[in-house]
C-alpha cells in the first residue's frame, strides 16, 4: 500500500512540477505508466481550456470539464469530426497516408446516413437474440479456466469474449476471431521498436490483408442474401451499397475497434477496480444484483477510450478562450469522468452509485457510442457468470497498460482463481 500511496505523490509531484502554460497531457509515456489523471486534475483546477502549443501531436486545445466536455460534443457545426480535417483522434492528419473515410469521422448528413444502415445491428430487438449467445461463451470461457495457476486474464477471457462477439457482428467465421482483435490493436497501435508495430510501413502492410480479407468478406455478402452481421446490412443498405471501397473499409476500421477497445478493457479494468477496492467486490459477492450499476461505474471509471478529437470549423470564444478556425480540440474523457463539479468523489470506485450511468465514456451527441448497450450487455453477462463461479479473481501484480493516449488499455492481466476448499 506504501507504494501505491508513494507513485500517487510522485505521478502528482510531475504533474504539478510543469509549467502550466506548456502542459502537455498527450504523452503516451503518462498513459501507460497510469501517471496521467494528476495531470487532468491539475488542468481541472487550473486551467479547464488549456492550450499545449507543442506536442508530439502538434498545438492542441485540452478540454478537461465534465459539462465543457458535453458542450463541444454536442457541437457538431462548430466542432467538426470529418476526416479530412483530422478526424477523431489527436494524431489524425499527420499519417503519411491518406486518411480513411468512417462515419465517426464523418459531420451530418452523411453521417447520419451510414450510422443508420449498421444501427439495426445493436438495436434492442438483435440484442436480445444475441444474449442468450454471449452467455453460453461467456460460460465456456469461464469453464475452461486453469484453477490455482497464474494465467492472462485479457488473452483468456476480455479478448476471447469479444473476438467472439465481434466475428459474430461481422458474419465473419470463428476461427478468424483473433485475426480481427489484432488488427483492431494494429488500427490504433503507435509505431515503436519492441512494439505491436514498429514501423509506419509495417501497419500499412497489416492494413493491406486487413483491407484483403473484408473486401473478400464483402463480396461474400453482397452476392448472397442479407443477414443481419454488419457487413451485410453494409452492402445491402441503399445508402451505402455502393460506398466507395475506402469508405467500406474506414466503416469496417471504426466497427472493429469500437467493438473490440471499449468492451474488452472495461472486462480487464473490473478486474483490476474489484481488486484495488476489496469492499466493493465483497459487496458485489453479496449482493450479485449491483452487476448492473458496478458495470457502469467500472465503465466510467476505466474510460476505455480517454479522448476524442474535434476541429474548430470557425473562430469561436469557449469559456473565455479564443479558439481559431482549424484548431484541434481534444475532449478528455477520462478527464471529465473525474470532475467533482458533476460526480461525487469521482476518483473512488463506488459500485452502488446514485445514478452509475453519469459518465462520459461514450460520448454525446450524434456521435455517441452505437454500440454502448451491447458492451454494456457482455460486460453483465460476464459478471453474472463469474459470480455463479468464483468468489475471487486474485489480481497478481500490476497489469501492462497499453502505449496510447487513445486506448486506456491492458496489454496483460495476470490473475488467479483460488482452488475452492
Amino acid at each position: 500500500m506504501n507504494e501505491q500511496v508513494s507513485k500517487k505523490d510522485l505521478d502528482r509531484e510531475a504533474a504539478y512540477a510543469q509549467p502550466l502554460e506548456t502542459l502537455d497531457p498527450a504523452q503516451p509515456a503518462l498513459f501507460e505508466a497510469d501517471a496521467v489523471l494528476p495531470w487532468f486534475e491539475r488542468l481541472r483546477a487550473e486551467d479547464p481550456v488549456h492550450y499545449t502549443p507543442e506536442s508530439e501531436y502538434g498545438p492542441y486545445w485540452s478540454i478537461t470539464k465534465y459539462n465543457d466536455i458535453m458542450a463541444v460534443d454536442t457541437n457538431h457545426q462548430v466542432f467538426s469530426s470529418d476526416y479530412m480535417k483530422g478526424g477523431i483522434t489527436i494524431s489524425g492528419g499527420q499519417q503519411n497516408f491518406e486518411p480513411l473515410p468512417m462515419f465517426i469521422a464523418m459531420d451530418p448528413p452523411r453521417h447520419d446516413v451510414q450510422r443508420k444502415a449498421v444501427s439495426p445491428a445493436v438495436a434492442p430487438s438483435a440484442l436480445a437474440q444475441m444474449a442468450p449467445q454471449i452467455r453460453e461463451r461467456a460460460a465456456g470461457i469461464l469453464d475452461g479456466l486453469p484453477i490455482g495457476e497464474e494465467f492472462d486474464w485479457v488473452d483468456l477471457v476480455s479478448k476471447e469474449l469479444t473476438a467472439m462477439t465481434l466475428a459474430t457482428l461481422f458474419g465473419a467465421p470463428q476461427e478468424d476471431r483473433r485475426k480481427i482483435t489484432y488488427w483492431s490493436d494494429v488500427v490504433t497501435a503507435i509505431p515503436v521498436a519492441g512494439g505491436l508495430v514498429e514501423t509506419l510501413e509495417q501497419k500499412l502492410e497489416i492494413f493491406g490483408e486487413y483491407n484483403a480479407y473484408f473486401t473478400n468478406l464483402w463480396n461474400e455478402k453482397v452476392n448472397a442474401e442479407p443477414t443481419g452481421d454488419l457487413i451485410s446490412m453494409l452492402a445491402h443498405h441503399p445508402e451505402t451499397r455502393n460506398m466507395e471501397p475506402r469508405e467500406y473499409f474506414g466503416n469496417v476500421v471504426l466497427l472493429t475497434v469500437g467493438g473490440n477497445d471499449t468492451t474488452r478493457n472495461t472486462i480487464s479494468g473490473s478486474i483490476l477496480a474489484l481488486n484495488q477496492n476489496p469492499d466493493q467486490y465483497a459487496k458485489l459477492r453479496n449482493d450479485p444484483s449491483l452487476v448492473t450499476p458496478m458495470v457502469s461505474e467500472t465503465i466510467r471509471w476505466q474510460t476505455p477510450l480517454a479522448h476524442m478529437r474535434r476541429t474548430a470549423n470557425r473562430d469561436i470564444e469557449f469559456q473565455g478562450k479564443k479558439i481559431r478556425e482549424g484548431d484541434k480540440v481534444v475532449m478528455w474523457y477520462l478527464s471529465g469522468n473525474r470532475d467533482d463539479e458533476v460526480i461525487e468523489r469521482p476518483n473512488d470506485y463506488i459500485i452502488d452509485r446514485a445514478r452509475p450511468r453519469q459518465h462520459i465514456s461514450f460520448g454525446f451527441g450524434i456521435h455517441r457510442c452505437v454500440g454502448n448497450r451491447l458492451a454494456e450487455l457482455q460486460l453483465t453477462i460476464i459478471w453474472e457468470e463469474i459470480l455463479k463461479r468464483f468468489p475471487e479473481i486474485r489480481l497478481v501484480g500490476e497489469p501492462k497498460r497499453t502505449y496510447s493516449t487513445f486506448v486506456r488499455g491492458y496489454e496483460s492481466m495476470k490473475v488467479v482463481i483460488p482452488a475452492k476448499n
